[in-house]
């Protein structure tokens, strides 16, 4: 298993996994692995544990059908993405502070620098040097990026499969099977600014060399951040695996 370094999708710049090999070896290649493992273990535990709280009964739930009328249905949607928003919050929340971590880790291999060289002394330096707060830097739009493609991908799903697949295709139980997942790919394309956003955040102005001026401004906020981004044009940086884009040196522009 590799972590998302600077190749992936949500990364903060261009460099490929063969130059992180020629730099580092192949253990470069798996900066921030062990944060990010416990990070998603933690998630996991969480969202299992909310699941099981009866704050939206899922009973009710099973009992309404797919061929009930629309306003029942929706109905139905609505709890169901409301339990599952809080899961996805309340996971969010927990496992975000291994995420800072984590991503602190891996872009240690601009400046060669060695300031998180494990989870436990990473979390006693960043509530030395931020307190608390430093463990959440970048949760917001984390959150709201999770919310609103929750949100926009099930009430897309469920639009489509209500108005838009006749009951008499004959493949029409299949198709709706795949709605929600083709749905997902759409809105994740949509939302991927508040992941880009969140993760820069969680690395700006924390010591380290890529959250410092020449690589990156100093932002106030994370609405800062995305205005900065959004004003040249990089809201979707490194969404994409095969046409990347480097970013421009923060020295290049103002960020008033």
């Amino acid at each position: 298993m590799i972590p998302p370094a600077w190749f992936s999708p949500n990364s903060l710049g261009a460099l490929s996994a063969r130059h992180i090999v020629e730099v580092d070896g192949k253990r470069g290649l798996f900066r921030g692995l062990t944060p990010r493992l416990i990070s998603s273990t933690l998630s996991t535990i969480t969202r299992g544990s909310v699941k099981k709280v009866k704050a939206f009964p899922l009973e009710d739930m099973e009992h309404v059908s797919n061929r009930d009328d629309v306003k029942t249905s929706l109905r139905k949607v609505v709890r169901e993405t409301s339990h599952e928003m809080m899961m996805q919050c309340v996971s969010r929340v927990v496992s975000h502070p291994l995420h800072v971590i984590s991503m602190r880790c891996m872009v240690q291999f601009v400046g060669r620098e060695v300031k998180y060289s494990g989870v436990f002394s990473a979390i006693g330096r960043i509530f030395k040097e931020e307190g608390i707060l430093g463990f959440f830097v970048g949760l917001v739009p984390h959150i709201l990026g999770d919310v609103i493609f929750l949100w926009c991908c099930n009430l897309l799903a469920h639009f489509i499969n209500t108005y838009a697949v006749d009951d008499n295709f004959s493949q029409a139980s299949v198709i709706r099977s795949y709605t929600k997942f083709v749905m997902g790919i759409a809105v994740s394309m949509l939302t991927y600014p508040f992941l880009l956003v969140g993760d820069l955040m969680a690395v700006n102005n924390c010591g380290l060399r890529a959250g410092l001026p020449p690589y990156a401004p100093v932002f106030a906020s994370w609405i800062h951040c995305w205005r900065y981004l959004s004003a040249q044009g990089q809201l979707f940086r490194g969404s994409s695996l095969l046409f990347r884009r480097a970013p421009v040196p923060a020295a290049s522009f103002p960020i008033d």
